[in-house]
């Protein structure tokens, strides 16, 4: 498995390139920069609030490790995925900052790859886990926003 982390990185690189062949900007420079650091640091706190409730939970926060709870307090009563979506706010946060239309529209194949090959297997590996609890906890909770 890609770690998630990369695939939003792999699509920050890519925009990076097509802007620097393709320039599309996006707002005024400086306004694009001071709204795109607001929106990092939203990323950067969901991020570090999941984290936290992870810790306290005594579970890793890496998806290559078997999870030891079911965590569903904290920023996981709103979403079952915020470190995720905290990636994806964050590098909306950054497409602002670079001031890029191209790493902008990246967000669509990397925010799909991440539903369809990461979080649908996290899925699948939960439900195993922990059967009825985790399929109680899908109905009442969405998993982006």
């Amino acid at each position: 498995m890609v770690p998630p982390p990369l695939i939003y990185l792999i699509g920050l690189v890519l925009g990076y390139l097509l802007g620097l062949v393709y320039p599309i900007t996006l707002l005024p420079r400086v306004s694009s920069f001071l709204l795109g650091v607001i929106v990092l640091l939203v990323g950067l706190t969901v991020a570090s609030s999941a984290i936290r409730t992870f810790r306290r939970h005594r579970t890793t926060t890496l998806p290559t490790r078997p999870a030891a709870a079911l965590v569903q307090d904290g920023p996981f009563r709103f979403t079952r995925n915020p470190m995720y979506l905290s990636l994806g706010i964050s590098y909306l946060g950054l497409a602002l900052m670079m001031d890029s239309l191209w790493v902008l529209l990246l967000i669509i194949p990397v925010l799909a790859a991440v539903n369809f090959y990461v979080i649908a297997r996290e899925e699948k590996y939960l439900t195993r886990k922990f059967g009825d609890e985790y399929r109680s906890y899908v109905a009442k909770v969405r998993r982006w926003i």
